[in-house]
């Protein structure tokens, strides 16, 4: 058996959604010191629903898969739904990753959480 699936390896080798925003609503950035993976999620919200993302991922092939794929699942989706994401989903949506690579798709998880998190912060100080 491959060690990665060939979903994770279409989404390293042709990750979606890659960039940065410069108008984003809502950043969030966690990082992993012991494994050396950053991502940074940014999200355009509209009507209250992810109307487009981006992401920056310093990392390994799975912690770009895992980003790719996380934004791949939010993107359309109503807030309340993203907020429900969560790292098993991504893994399973990427068919599976190595034991000591599923911290890549908690990241993801996490980066999102911290950027609708964000774009509540805003919207809340902004009135």
């Amino acid at each position: 058996m491959a060690l990665y699936s060939e979903k994770v390896m279409d989404h390293f080798r042709h990750p979606r959604n890659v960039g940065s925003m410069e108008d984003a609503d809502g950043i969030g950035e966690v990082g992993n010191a012991k494994c050396g993976d950053i991502m940074k999620i940014y999200l355009k919200i509209r009507d209250d629903r992810v109307d487009d993302v981006k992401f920056e991922t310093f990392g390994c092939g799975s912690a770009i898969a895992s980003s790719s794929m996380a934004t791949e699942m939010i993107k359309g989706k109503p807030l309340t739904e993203v907020l429900e994401l969560t790292n098993k989903a991504v893994t399973e949506a990427l068919d599976g990753l190595p034991a000591h690579k599923l911290h890549c798709s908690v990241l993801a998880e996490q980066a999102i959480q911290a950027a609708v998190n964000d774009y509540y912060a805003k919207a809340k100080a902004a009135g």
